[in-house]
């Protein structure tokens, strides 16, 4: 008689914490405890008999038979994604799966979906988000956006939007005569707000680097309240909490709409940028194709439109 196979929720979590070589990191992905993580791998290896872990109070280490049993585990799951994918595509599921950084789902995409929808009424977007690197032969995602250099072996990569960052604020900051903010020296009267989404790049700017990058030495660029994600230090700027350093395409609309305002020229451009990326041999799959072709429109757009502007006609 066959052995039956280990409960799924205990190789996911074996899986998980071998990629890791943590309990508390593969908690995080997996969205429990590390306490439970712990017990389902406990119970991964009374099922099998085998120890797979070697636990002490500072690591955690695969065993020779964890070693062994991990690529075995791996290309399973990455079986079952894959089967999930091409299941779906023959049974014509209009739905697309894409991932992406919270403030790019909130300030980009969103407001731009009603034209998405119209255009392609027979595809349902599913939108999540979340900050860490998707994994196509882990996860159910048909597409991703991702911020970096665009270099993702055996992914299709394509840019959508380069980063360049400046100061912004309620025009209602300006109306205070006894705290100017005509130039960049002026900070040091205000509210330095401050973006604390990680990212693996340390050339992202944060308030201490553009100050440097402008000259300025005398305001303090430790002091203000910090937000995660992006968007909730342009809503806090809005509200005229103080001054914010934000990506220009976050703020485009709200500079346009007369929420904020640039209260002084100068910007810095950001070596890392923001990239659509999805497995290479899904690219010829119709909902993938309709949605790479829809933003490219929409950058396009987006391109005419600050064409526009920077001549001084009405947008």
């Amino acid at each position: 008689m066959s052995r039956p196979i280990p409960p799924l929720n205990a190789l996911r979590a074996f899986e998980v914490a071998a990629r890791h070589l943590s309990f508390t990191r593969a908690a995080d992905e997996l969205f429990v405890t590390p306490s439970a993580v712990s017990h389902q791998v406990k119970t991964l290896e009374e099922n099998l008999g085998v120890m797979l872990f070697t636990r002490d109070s500072k690591s955690l280490t695969l065993t020779s038979a964890g070693k062994a049993y991990l690529p075995g585990v791996q290309e399973a799951f990455k079986q079952l994604v894959f089967a999930t994918h091409q299941l779906h595509q023959s049974l014509g599921v209009p739905s697309l799966k894409i991932n992406l950084p919270p403030t790019f789902a909130v300030k980009w995409l969103t407001p731009r979906m009603q034209r998405f929808m119209q255009a392609h009424p027979d595809i349902d977007l599913k939108i999540s988000t979340a900050k860490e690197m998707v994994d196509f032969t882990r996860e159910d995602f048909d597409m991703a956006v991702r911020y970096g250099r665009g270099i993702y072996p055996g992914l299709y990569s394509e840019l959508c939007l380069p980063v360049e960052v400046f100061p912004v604020c309620s025009p209602l900051l300006l109306k205070d005569p006894t705290r100017p903010l005509a130039s960049p020296q002026d900070l040091r009267f205000h509210t330095l707000l401050h973006d604390e989404s990680t990212y693996a790049d340390v050339s992202n700017p944060n308030w201490a680097m553009w100050l440097e990058h402008t000259g300025i030495a005398d305001v303090d660029a430790t002091r203000g309240p910090s937000f995660w994600p992006s968007h909730l230090v342009i809503g806090a700027a809005i509200d005229g909490l103080g001054v914010a350093l934000a990506k220009k395409h976050w703020v485009v609309d709200d500079i346009a709409s007369g929420r904020l305002v640039r209260p002084f020229v100068g910007s810095m451009q950001v070596e890392f940028a923001y990239y659509l990326i999805f497995p290479e041999d899904r690219a010829q799959d119709p909902r993938i194709r309709a949605f790479l072709e829809w933003m490219r429109e929409e950058l396009a757009r987006d391109a005419e439109a600050q064409a526009t502007d920077s001549t001084g006609a009405s947008l």
